[in-house]
């Protein structure tokens, strides 16, 4: 009787102790951001983009790899290169947002997300997962915008962290927009400090 009571409480010390952390990706290390315009920073300077302030916060070299417009689908055709060239130590992904803007079937952004993740980590870097919130009028109106549940499946298959609700907070606030689909500085801002925040959580960043 005694052994059982210690082995559930091991089971309840385990249990608060929580996952552990990732191991911190020192300052000076090189990150890919890829994305779509949500991360190449459409309507600011890239001094003010997210990537931009997100290398101020963490003292690593983050490259900016967002390109405007881009699907899932163009995202993973310029991903292998893009690994080849700056050979991160980590990929913050944020894509999807266009693809439900297109009304592109989900199951193909499911397909190209995995299929990016395993390249990622076929050179040897971690993925974070970021992400981007169901484009709805409704949400907009009512500030509040958020994630489909195909990221968390994606991230829990892949056994990726996932920052699920960073973007959809700064979206859902009008004043935090430059337009109806992207963030304005003050946007940037604030969604770099919710990523190094979410980032510290992981372990990642200081």
């Amino acid at each position: 009787m005694r052994r059982f009571f210690l082995l559930i409480a091991a089971v309840v010390l385990l249990s608060a102790c929580g996952k552990a952390k990732e191991e911190a990706i020192a300052p000076g290390s090189r990150v890919l951001a890829l994305g779509d315009s949500l991360t190449a920073g459409a309507g600011v300077v890239q001094e003010e983009a997210w990537p931009h302030l997100l290398a101020a916060r963490t003292g690593w070299i983050v490259v900016n790899g967002g390109v405007s417009g881009d699907t899932s689908a163009a995202a993973l055709q310029r991903l292998p290169a893009l690994l080849e060239e700056y050979k991160p130590a980590l990929v913050l992904v944020t894509l999807g947002g266009n693809d439900m803007l297109h009304h592109l079937p989900q199951t193909e952004t499911v397909a190209n997300l995995k299929q990016a993740i395993a390249q990622i980590h076929a050179r040897g870097a971690k993925t974070v997962l970021l992400a981007t919130p169901q484009p709805s009028l409704a949400g907009a109106v009512f500030r509040n915008l958020s994630a489909p549940d195909f990221y968390r499946e994606v991230a829990e298959e892949q056994q990726v962290p996932l920052i699920e609700d960073a973007v959809a907070d700064v979206l859902s606030d009008p004043q935090l927009k430059g337009d109806p689909l992207h963030p304005n500085a003050a946007g940037h801002a604030l969604l770099s400090a919710k990523i190094h925040a979410a980032l510290q959580s992981i372990g990642y960043a200081h």
